[in-house]
């Protein structure tokens, strides 16, 4: 499954042909340098603007942290002597903030004695500033379910969110909070050369127009940052806590970083694919901080073994029902009823917004079903008797083999006995369902009855 997701990613992550490597009057292009040597002195000034294109140096209030004299490439300072430094405050936010409105982060790096203010003619030097900002809010989906018991009426819903979702609809995009973020600043000095820089990390190298040479690489770091620690902004909040922390980054962790965060890959699925993406990568990430790394040693393990078998149980599956010739001993109904149960499955899972890839992986497996049934039975087009007129008509004939054998006599009679005792079954689940559950409508109830049924009984 690794080996797959790379290769599509990949396959999806090619961009245009590499620029030639040359200047206009056709020499090759020199290797560039960072314009911050290693153990450079700088000065950082961090601006939280609810504009996206930061101008107001001279408001105080602007300003949230500001650290001087810091080196690049030091890892050994810091109150843990890793190189990293921390700032915790408050930011105050407006009413627009507080209705669904953007907010920034403007990061600055100077060499010592410079001040990022272009306005400041002497203060100022455009190869002794680097500058990075981004959006530090984000919006995300919050989706409202309207389920009701449908005998009574009656749900157990908050009030509150039945309220919201009258007013603004089954899905609410609102923004929300996360108190961490991290800058690093890549400890690198590699001879990049402009229009070779490998995507992804071509989004993050930038070249001076005029000397050629590229600013010191600035990352914004928000991996470790899990979803579930988002909250929403409202109106209630008046200030939003906000710890910032700074520290140097080696070339290859930043790579990896870079790698995971990167989703262009995936923008033809849609941006429902991205929360749910999100969601997933969580996960992991929750099993690496928590789990014992023996025991996650021995998850993937067991899992990609797992994966392997499952692998060569449908390979084999393809290949038994490909080369058999007669179908003595082998159950006709209980292909049909696979049909039945892929379709139920695929039809509940669309009906409930399942994972994109879940859908994909159920519809491939109803389809092989499909084709099961071409190999269990003789399927004819009618073109005399058509369907309306139009279609003609597909007919099912059992195949000789059947038959002839007593396989058909069997198979009938133990459909025939298990149906005594799953009908009934089913029956009682379906008034179980329908007097203690919550469902949208007639059509989910029946898709989760049936659903629910086939998981207990298939």
């Amino acid at each position: 499954r690794i080996f797959i997701i790379w290769a599509i990613s990949s396959w999806f992550r090619r961009g245009p042909a590499p620029q030639e490597q040359s200047s206009a009057g056709g020499t090759p292009r020199a290797p560039s340098r960072n314009l911050f040597p290693k153990d450079t002195l700088m000065d950082l000034y961090v601006y939280i603007s609810e504009h996206e294109h930061f101008t107001d140096f001279n408001v105080s209030s602007a300003l949230f942290w500001q650290k001087r004299d810091l080196v690049y490439g030091d890892w050994t300072s810091g109150e843990n002597a890793d190189g990293c430094y921390e700032h915790y405050g408050e930011v105050d936010i407006s009413q627009s903030v507080q209705q669904n409105g953007s907010i920034y982060i403007h990061v600055y790096f100077t060499k010592s004695g410079f001040h990022p203010d272009p306005r400041q003619k002497n203060l100022y030097r455009r190869l002794a500033t680097v500058h990075t900002s981004r959006m530090i809010n984000k919006y995300k989906r919050r989706r409202f379910q309207k389920t009701k018991n449908l005998l009574t009426g009656e749900t157990e819903a908050d009030p509150e969110m039945i309220k919201r979702a009258e007013d603004y609809g089954p899905v609410e995009v609102i923004s929300h909070w996360h108190p961490n973020l991290t800058i690093n600043m890549v400890d690198d000095h590699t001879p990049w050369v402009k229009g070779s820089v490998p995507p992804p990390l071509d989004q993050y190298v930038k070249f001076d127009a005029i000397s050629g040479d590229y600013y010191p690489i600035l990352y914004f770091n928000d991996y470790w940052n899990l979803q579930k620690d988002y909250f929403p902004i409202n109106e209630t909040l008046q200030r939003l806590p906000f710890r910032l922390s700074f520290c140097p980054l080696s070339l290859w962790r930043w790579q990896l970083y870079a790698a995971q965060s990167t989703k262009s890959p995936w923008n033809f699925l849609g941006e429902d694919l991205y929360e749910q993406s999100d969601e997933e990568q969580d996960s992991v990430k929750v099993a690496l901080l928590e789990t014992n790394p023996y025991l996650l040693a021995l998850t993937i393990i067991v899992s990609i073994v797992h994966s392997i078998f499952e692998f060569l149980a449908f390979k084999n599956d393809i290949q038994f029902w490909n080369s058999r010739q007669s179908l003595e001993g082998l159950s006709v109904r209980s292909v049909f009823f696979g049909v039945f149960q892929s379709l139920v499955v695929l039809l509940y899972i669309l009906d409930n917004e399942t994972n994109f890839v879940v859908q994909v992986s159920v519809f491939i497996g109803l389809l092989i079903d499909l084709w099961k049934i071409t190999k269990v039975m003789d399927v004819r087009l009618d073109r005399e008797n058509k369907v309306a007129g139009v279609f003609p008509r597909v007919t099912f004939k059992d195949k000789s083999t059947y038959i002839e054998s007593s396989t058909k006599v069997y198979d009938d009679m133990a459909f025939r006995y298990l149906s005594w005792i799953l009908f009934p079954l089913l029956g009682c689940y379906a008034v179980y369902s329908l007097l203690y559950l919550e469902h949208k409508g007639w059509y989910s109830w029946v898709l989760s009855m049936l659903y629910g049924f086939l998981l207990t009984f298939g």
